[in-house]
């Protein structure tokens, strides 16, 4: 661009995971053009894990009252307006997120050409500058969204933010709890039926992971459907399980920061874990494991089967590439990134 920047807006509204997933857009740009202003708009669901990131200067969050009422939503698009961004960068590539980056008035808007993942809906019209994806991941995908403002880089950075009072909080419940110093984190739900695993496997897991490694493993949940998947996941390994107590974002991250080994599937939880540095094995369902598998060499992804392409419009309700996967699987993955980060030596917490 020849024009001078003083401000660049990113655009990922939702989910948890997919914001997590953009963070690296956020440091790339404060590694490349330090003194520009980066602002975010997120939707309030992610928004609590955005606050104090040390790459972003302005938090626009678009929360459910606003979207519910035209006077409140209004009133958000003037409040983004009046930043008067020179530069809007959407990561979603929705008609939602570039709806908002057009009435944001800034004359350069970033977005992906059309494809199956990205620029789709009335995206393609409304963003100004389209790339097109050259790389399979999404974490790379994003970040050469930048390319337009001369930024080419594949460097991986997300600051996750620390949250010192949830720390506390969990700190204090982790010596409540029968965990021991070291323990593996086993998280249960999925933001699609698709991507859900079996609680027998998942406690095949678990006692893997007691009698292998001496782990016991925290069984992480939200909300009632997953308390009660949790549940069942503990009674089937009694001796290897420690449920989680409720938690929020926040102290999800922290209890997260302390684990040495997280196991999931694809949703925000397991690229939380990524982000924070913690070995990761992900479970991968219907998704190309290669746009969304953990990135990154310490971590591991499992996947058998995934949906073909003509079979696209199934990816939240075909079971099937889910239920592929076996245990030993997953054990097997798990043998290997702990041959490679050894619990005791580098995440044993005091």
């Amino acid at each position: 661009m020849d024009r001078p920047m003083h401000r660049i807006l990113i655009l990922r509204l939702s989910a948890v995971g997919d914001t997590i997933l953009s963070m690296p857009i956020a440091c790339a740009l404060r590694r490349a053009l330090p003194s520009v202003s980066i602002g975010w708009v997120v939707a309030s669901g992610a928004s609590t894990l955005l606050e104090g990131h040390d790459c972003i200067d302005d938090l626009f969050v678009l929360d459910k009252k606003d979207q519910q009422s035209m006077g409140g939503y209004l009133r958000f698009l003037h409040r983004v307006r009046a930043w008067r961004p020179d530069v809007v960068i959407d990561a979603q590539g929705l008609t939602k997120s570039s709806w908002i980056g057009w009435c944001s008035g800034a004359s350069t808007r970033i977005g992906h050409q059309p494809s199956e993942f990205e620029g789709r809906e009335l995206s393609r019209w409304l963003n100004n500058r389209r790339v097109e994806p050259q790389s399979q991941h999404v974490v790379q995908r994003g970040l050469e969204l930048l390319r337009p403002l001369g930024i080419d880089t594949t460097e991986v950075e997300y600051r996750v933010p620390s949250f010192p009072i949830e720390s506390a909080t969990v700190e204090r419940q982790r010596q409540e709890l029968d965990l021991g110093n070291a323990w593996a984190t086993i998280n249960v739900g999925a933001g699609w039926p698709s991507k859900l695993w079996p609680a027998e496997r998942y406690a095949e897991v678990a006692k893997h992971l007691h009698h292998r490694w001496n782990l016991k493993s925290l069984i992480a949940w939200g909300g009632n459907q997953e308390w009660e998947f949790a549940k069942q996941l503990a009674g089937l390994a009694p001796n290897a399980t420690v449920l989680a107590p409720k938690t929020s974002l926040r102290e999800l991250t922290e209890w997260i920061r302390r684990t040495v080994l997280f196991i999931g599937s694809d949703t925000g939880p397991m690229h939380l874990a990524v982000a924070l540095d913690i070995p990761t094995v992900g479970i991968i369902g219907p998704m190309p494991v290669e746009r969304v598998g953990p990135w990154g060499s310490k971590h591991a992804s499992v996947q058998n089967e995934r949906l073909p392409l003509t079979a696209v419009h199934e990816r939240k309700t075909n079971c099937g590439p889910m239920l592929s996967i076996q245990a030993s699987s997953v054990t097997n993955a798990c043998d290997r990134v702990l041959n490679n980060t050894p619990p005791c030596v580098t995440r044993c917490v005091a």
